[in-house]
């Protein structure tokens, strides 16, 4: 077992990579973004990860997530991200939780057994509620912006919620952790303007149009982030 994380080894060294060994993270989201993190925390041998979602595979995910294929369509994504981790990294800790994260549940969660929260939700209410939380617990966080409507990765980049712009996401909340009194939270966000070549609206909600590359590239800059961000004390 020890080949398949030479390489990563060779890169940080044994302390480090121990380090991520002993780490929980917390995923909340599978989808466009939360897949890609998931993906690539488990390559970089997290110990524990647990999957936060309620939602099942649809064939309108397939242009985007990385779960999304022609044989995981209908089936829970926190099942598929469980049978993906595993088959990647045997020796992680996979706990999934099949639910739709809201102020009305948090209870639920004990996030003092986790290292590092990641939100790749969309709800503005949730997201509220994890940088709350983590601010109050003192737990590392790193929250997604808007990644639809976007066709350049390269515009993306992580900044503190008050120094972003253009996303009408950041923007949102931006105003609400300013009056809950949220100090900082680290966030991705993309500085492209969003794109409406064409309008789709389902149940009286406008649907985000998306692509194959920014939202992986967000959930892979996230990931990134809190693996830098568990070993910098190394």
């Amino acid at each position: 077992m020890k080949e398949m994380y030479s390489r990563t080894q060779m890169l940080i060294g044994d302390t480090a990579l121990e380090k991520l060994k002993n780490s929980h993270v917390i995923v909340f989201g599978a989808g466009g973004v939360g897949g890609y993190v998931i993906e690539a925390l488990a390559r970089s041998f997290i110990g524990a990860i647990t999957v936060v979602d309620n939602d099942t595979v649809s064939r309108s995910n397939i242009n985007r997530q990385i779960l999304a294929t022609q044989d995981s369509v209908s089936k829970s994504k926190v099942d598929v991200a469980r049978e993906r981790i595993l088959s990647i990294n045997p020796l992680c800790k996979v706990e999934t939780r099949n639910t739709f994260f809201l102020p009305e549940n948090a209870a639920e969660f004990d996030f003092t057994q986790y290292d590092y929260i990641v939100d790749a939700v969309d709800t503005v209410s949730a997201k509220l509620t994890l940088a709350k939380i983590a601010q109050d617990k003192k737990i590392s966080i790193i929250s997604s912006m808007g990644t639809g409507n976007k066709l350049h990765p390269e515009m993306l980049e992580i900044s503190d919620i008050y120094k972003t712009s253009v996303c009408p996401l950041a923007r949102a909340m931006r105003n609400l952790c300013k009056k809950n009194h949220i100090k900082k939270l680290k966030v991705v966000y993309s500085k492209e303007e969003p794109k409406y070549a064409q309008k789709v609206v389902e149940n009286s909600k406008a649907v985000p149009a998306s692509s194959a590359f920014v939202p992986a590239a967000a959930g892979i800059i996230i990931a990134s982030a809190v693996v830098n961000d568990l070993i910098s004390n190394v």
